[in-house]
């Protein structure tokens, strides 16, 4: 079973081996409403924790999606070009944003677990 983690910025990270796929919580997407447009990395790109790395743009904003690890980008979820509602429709699901190798699984230490990360929204709420 993978091991979800979340982060400050409303990112969540489930990782698999050495594989994580990362998106915007829940939480996120409902501050923002309606996304409009989804920018990911490119294949191939190296990222480091806390790398700003994709954008995400909605009717009443613009956000930077960083990375919670680091490592090099295996996989976008292309499909958000065509159809970025589906970060409304399933923020935590189909709506994920894009696949990393890990290359230091030690930064997963530094994230939250679920308990944690709703106590964090309530607190800052």
């Amino acid at each position: 079973m993978p091991t979800i983690k979340f982060t400050k910025e409303h990112e969540w990270i489930s990782v698999d081996g050495d594989v994580a796929t990362i998106g915007i919580t829940a939480h996120a997407a409902k501050q923002l409403g309606d996304v409009v447009f989804v920018e990911v990395p490119e294949v191939g790109r190296a990222v480091t924790a806390g790398e700003a790395c994709a954008v995400v743009e909605s009717v009443k904003a613009a956000s930077d999606v960083y990375a919670p690890i680091s490592g090099a980008v295996i996989e976008a979820n292309a499909e958000l070009a065509g159809r970025p509602a589906a970060v409304n429709e399933g923020p935590e699901g189909e709506g994920w944003f894009f696949k990393l190798k890990l290359s230091n699984a030690s930064e997963l230490s530094g994230l939250m677990d679920r308990a944690a990360y709703d106590q964090f929204v309530k607190d800052n709420a």
